[in-house]
């Protein structure tokens, strides 16, 4: 099961939590590119972007995220 660990205000911030998670090997999935891309702006976060890791490295993933490692 995936579950969401960030969520980006836009696909150049969710892009750079993607890599960062992927050098870690914490593989991970953008959901909500279908509206970003119609609309191309967030609005009460109608073009926010979720990053979505698997349960068992969400902990890892949230860590990194801060910045603690």
């Amino acid at each position: 099961k995936m579950v969401e660990v960030y969520r980006a205000s836009g696909e150049i911030e969710a892009q750079v939590i993607k890599g960062l998670l992927e050098s870690y090997d914490i593989p991970c999935l953008l959901s909500g590119e279908a509206v970003r891309n119609i609309y191309g702006f967030t609005v009460d976060g109608l073009g926010e972007v979720k990053v979505m890791v698997w349960e068992s490295m969400a902990e890892k993933a949230k860590s990194l995220i801060r910045g603690n490692e």
